[in-house]
C-alpha cells in the first residue's frame, strides 16, 4: 500500500483489459463473503459500480480477470477503510488519497452505492445523502437544458459536470485551481471521459484569475459550483460575478451551486448571492432548490 503525493506519484494508471481496477469496500464485502461460504468465484464491480466482472477466489486471496491479485488481507484492509478507494496495480493496493501542498489539505476518493465523491479534509464535494454524485449532477444540467454551444465550468473536481456536459455541448472549457483534484480524478473510472473526449478542454488555474482572461461573450453556459463561501468567498463576488456576466452570451444562462436553499446558512448564502447577480447585470435569478443552487438568465 501507498500513500501518493502529486509530487512523487508513480505516472497514470495503468490500464488493462480497457479499464483500470478501483475497489472499495462495496467492492470487496461480496468477495469475503464468497470466501466465508467456500465459494471458488465470485462477481462483483472492478470500477466502482459501473461493470460487474467474476472473479476467482482461492485460500491466498482474489485473482483478477487480468491475472493481477490481491490478498485476503488486502482484501479486509480495504473492507475496514471506508474513506478512501484503492487503485489495484501490480498486484499491490494503493489508497486513492493526496496530500495537497497547495491547500494543506488531504483528498481521497470516496465510494457511494453510485459514482464516488471526492472528500477534501473529510468534506465530500457532492450531495451523497439520499442522493448519488451522478444524480446530483444530472440536477445541475437540468437547470439550465438545453445545454448548447460552448460552457464553461469554473471547477472541476472530478469531471463529472464537464462531462455530462459535453454530450450536448459543442465544447468544455472546465477549470480545475488545484492539480491534486486531477490526480484523483484520473483514479476514478467515472471520471476518464475527462481525459478522453476531445471537446473537453482542462484549465489548471484560480478561476478568479481565468475567468478575467476569457473573451467576451464565449459561453452559452456557465456552471459554477464553487466551495463554501468560506473557503472561497472571492468567488461568490460582485467582482467575480460581473466577469461571469461579461463571459456569457446574450441569452445565456449559468448554473451557481450554493447548497441547500432551505437551510439557514444556504438561505443566507443564497440571498446574498442573488442579490449581487442581479447587481451585475443578470435580467432573472431564478431559487432551483431540488439542484441546491440558483439560475441566473443574461
Amino acid at each position: 500500500m501507498a500513500l501518493l503525493h502529486p509530487l512523487s506519484r508513480r505516472g497514470p494508471p495503468r490500464k488493462t483489459g480497457g479499464a483500470m481496477m478501483v475497489l472499495s469496500h462495496y467492492q470487496v464485502e461480496p468477495l469475503l463473503k464468497a470466501r466465508e461460504a467456500e465459494q471458488e468465484s465470485a462477481v462483483t464491480s472492478l470500477d466502482l459500480n459501473r461493470t460487474q466482472t467474476e472473479v476467482r477466489l482461492d485460500e491466498r486471496g482474489v485473482t483478477f480477470p487480468d491475472g493481477q491479485r490481491i490478498s485476503w488481507a488486502e482484501a479486509e484492509e480495504i473492507r475496514e477503510n471506508e474513506s478512501t478507494c484503492y487503485l489495484v496495480r501490480d498486484s499491490a493496493i494503493e489508497r486513492v488519497q493526496f496530500y495537497s501542498e497547495h491547500t494543506d489539505r488531504f483528498y481521497s476518493l470516496l465510494a457511494t452505492t453510485g459514482a464516488p465523491t471526492m472528500l477534501i479534509a473529510g468534506f465530500p464535494m457532492h450531495r451523497i445523502k439520499g442522493i448519488d454524485p451522478h444524480e446530483d449532477t444530472r440536477r445541475k444540467i437540468e437547470t439550465v437544458k438545453p445545454v448548447v454551444g460552448r460552457v464553461l465550468d469554473t471547477t472541476t473536481g472530478l469531471g463529472y459536470t464537464a462531462i455530462q456536459a459535453a454530450r450536448f455541448a459543442d465544447h468544455v472549457t472546465t477549470i480545475e485551481i488545484d492539480p491534486t483534484s486531477i490526480e484523483v480524478a484520473r483514479r476514478n473510472p467515472w471520471s476518464q471521459e475527462l481525459f478522453d473526449n476531445p471537446k473537453i478542454e482542462q484549465v489548471i488555474g484560480d478561476s478568479f484569475e481565468v475567468v478575467p482572461t476569457l473573451p467576451d461573450a464565449a459561453f452559452s453556459r456557465i456552471f459554477h459550483d464553487p466551495p463554501t463561501f468560506k473557503l472561497a468567498g472571492q468567488l461568490y463576488s460582485g467582482d467575480f460575478y460581473r466577469e461571469l456576466y461579461r463571459v456569457l452570451k446574450s441569452g445565456g444562462r449559468i448554473f451557481h451551486y450554493i447548497g441547500d436553499l432551505n437551510s439557514a446558512h444556504g438561505n443566507t448564502v443564497g440571498r446574498g448571492a442573488v442579490r449581487r447577480l442581479q447587481e451585475s447585470g443578470f435580467a432573472k435569478v431564478v431559487r432551483r432548490p431540488e439542484a441546491f443552487g440558483v439560475v441566473a438568465y443574461k
